[in-house]
């Protein structure tokens, strides 16, 4: 049974009246745990695309681009983000069930969060409802404000990247902290790791984007340092 087939049947359980905790209490063991995070980001991802009150092709194309979807699953891969981005109430339900299911301080919710920023950036407008949107997830996750406002500017390019917020350092840091900081993210963004954190194989490609920023903002940094 495919990744997708076994969403769908979740998602039917959901509908027939099943609870969030029954449901993902199934989806607990691995493999079925990556199962568990694609729901939560198809739930959280479609209502974040619906946050600002509509959803865009652009914010359809980030969503594809993150979760490759075969030809053959189309189908049900549709019909699970259409029902799931009807509107915006029941979010925290799914935010709250997955910080259950990975606990406090997991990396998966840090992960899960630049999943959402990426759908929020994907139409080139960050809507302040977006903003207050991400803000309840990143405090319902346990998302402390310097890592929040690091995530979003590796994201959100709508002014230039403060390159100490995107390695989620305090602007006096030292070169040789600067350091240590962008080695630990692109530690931490090698697909292996990221796939042993329990995130499927599809969602690994959400840290693409923060690669590029990281080893831009150390970049910045480095050459100021060296000027």
């Amino acid at each position: 049974m495919s990744i997708w087939s076994r969403i769908a049947d979740a998602l039917s359980a959901l509908a027939s009246g099943e609870s969030l905790s029954e449901v993902f209490g199934r989806l607990r063991a691995p493999p079925e745990r990556s199962v568990a995070f694609t729901i939560a980001v198809i739930a959280l991802g479609a209502k974040m695309a619906k946050a600002d009150g509509r959803v865009t092709r652009d914010e359809v194309s980030a969503f594809r681009e993150v979760f490759h979807i075969p030809r053959q699953e189309e189908a049900s891969a549709a019909r699970v983000f259409d029902l799931a981005r009807q509107d915006v109430a029941g979010f925290d339900a799914y935010a709250r069930r997955i910080r259950a299911m990975f606990g406090d301080g997991d990396p998966v919710l840090s992960d899960l969060m630049e999943g959402l920023f990426y759908v929020a950036a994907a139409d080139g407008q960050y809507h302040p409802r977006e903003n207050d949107f991400l803000e309840e997830v990143a405090d319902i996750f346990g998302i402390g404000e310097r890592q929040f406002r690091a995530i979003r500017a590796r994201f959100i390019s709508d002014t230039e990247p403060d390159p100490y917020e995107v390695l989620g350092l305090a602007h006096d840091a030292s070169v040789e902290e600067a350091r240590a900081a962008w080695r630990r993210l692109v530690r931490e963004s090698h697909p292996d790791r990221m796939i042993a954190r329990g995130l499927p194989e599809e969602a690994v490609r959400i840290a693409e984007r923060r690669l590029i920023a990281v080893n831009r903002a150390w970049e910045e940094i480095s050459e100021g340092h060296a000027a």
